[in-house]
């Protein structure tokens, strides 16, 4: 879990994929500030549960996870990052 500035894992040696999706989170919360995040997060979150009525798939499809899962194993993803490149996920919802 990110929570900026920390990255919170239950493992002993989390993969670099596991850190790089925390990572990805961490960006993610530096731009939209912490607060401003978990709230989108937690409103997204019920839209996708409405949409899906399923923990999972609304966990999937909230567009934060979904540029993160994406780009988890691109281990230099980060240095060509766009600014607020979640956006694009919001955007394209299936």
């Amino acid at each position: 879990m990110a929570l900026f500035p920390f990255i919170l894992v239950r493992q002993p040696n989390p993969s670099p994929a596991l850190i790089n999706h925390e990572r990805i989170h961490l960006r993610q919360q530096a731009e939209m500030g912490i607060l401003a995040f978990y709230l989108w997060y937690g409103i997204e979150y019920g839209i996708r549960w409405l949409q899906y009525r399923d923990h999972y798939a609304a966990y999937r499809n909230i567009s934060f996870e979904r540029e993160a899962f994406t780009n988890d194993a691109d281990l230099t993803y980060l240095k060509t990052r766009r600014f607020w490149a979640f956006w694009q996920y919001l955007k394209n919802q299936s």
